[in-house]
């Protein structure tokens, strides 16, 4: 007897061979990702930097394991723990969305936030986990900040600011009456060399404008309305300073005996960044408004 074809030791792949059935498609692995991309598409006010640095500080855990590097790869269902230090985790303050677009995104910064990180390792929420930073306020300052979505927006931003585009306002609490209701302050600052983080009044300095109002004043203390033309750093505590008139709970250029004479006891900056008024890349001129805080009325 003659035998033709081939026996097959797995029938099933003679079904196969003849048509009568398909074998089932194969399992594609799930994919995996970087832990550090993963978290920063779940811990969103945090970039990818400070992430990092979370992982190597051992805050991180995945599905009960610590983890150990950010480049380690996880599947996207991984279940990822970020367990901060309580130093950390109160220093997560976040800030007030007052408008947002494709392009940008306009916050009231609370006071002791941090613009932009200091060094290369940060573990407090800043500003700059938002988004690119146009402009920047002091920590201890309140108020309104732009900050752009893409680079290119930022250098858009950085523009206007440079050339003088911009409006701001700012609402302050200082020490004394002003003798005059309403002037034009044209003081140059440098840094001051013998504290460098610190600026002073210099005929040599780069060019400083501040123009200020009096709102309202008890002789004690007024509530000054100030609009700077320039952008220098510590440029309205400085002019306020020079005036004789330093911002209420400046830590470093107010008067302390005079504030502890008033029976005052002042837990923050009284410096507030209350309008902003700026061209967006949609072609549009808005003026943006952040209230001013309580706190700067029930001081009198």
């Amino acid at each position: 007897m003659i035998r033709t074809g081939k026996k097959f030791s797995k029938p099933e792949m003679s079904r196969v061979i003849n048509g009568d059935t398909v074998l089932p498609e194969e399992e594609v692995a799930p994919e995996k990702v970087r832990l550090d991309v993963l978290m920063t598409e779940i811990f969103r006010s945090y970039n990818r930097s400070t992430l990092q640095k979370f992982i190597e500080s051992g805050y991180v855990k995945v599905d009960g394991e610590l983890a150990e590097k950010p480049n380690q790869k996880f599947e996207r269902g991984a279940y990822i723990e970020l367990e901060l230090p309580e130093e950390v985790r109160n220093s997560d303050i976040e800030p007030e969305i007052i408008y947002e677009d494709d392009d940008v995104m306009v916050v009231n910064k609370p006071c002791g936030m941090l613009s932009e990180p200091r060094g290369q390792y940060c573990p407090e929420k800043t500003l700059g986990d938002y988004g690119f930073i146009a402009h920047r306020l002091d920590r201890d300052t309140s108020g309104l900040v732009i900050i752009a979505k893409t680079e290119e927006v930022q250098l858009f931003l950085k523009k206007q600011f440079k050339e003088r585009e911009v409006s701001k306002t700012y609402v302050a609490v200082v020490l004394g009456q002003p003798r005059l209701e309403a002037a034009r302050l044209d003081l140059p600052l440098t840094r001051n060399l013998k504290r460098p983080t610190t600026f002073l009044v210099d005929a040599k300095g780069k060019p400083a404008e501040t123009f200020y109002k009096v709102l309202k004043s008890n002789g004690d203390l007024s509530l000054v309305e100030l609009m700077p033309t320039t952008g220098r750093t510590h440029q309205l505590r400085v002019h306020m300073k020079y005036l004789g008139h330093p911002i209420l709970g400046d830590r470093v250029y107010g008067d302390a005996k005079t504030t502890a004479a008033l029976g005052l006891k002042p837990e923050r900056l009284y410096l507030h960044a209350e309008k902003l008024r700026i061209k967006l890349p949609n072609g549009g001129v808005k003026t943006f408004t952040a209230p001013v805080p309580r706190e700067f009325k029930d001081v009198f």
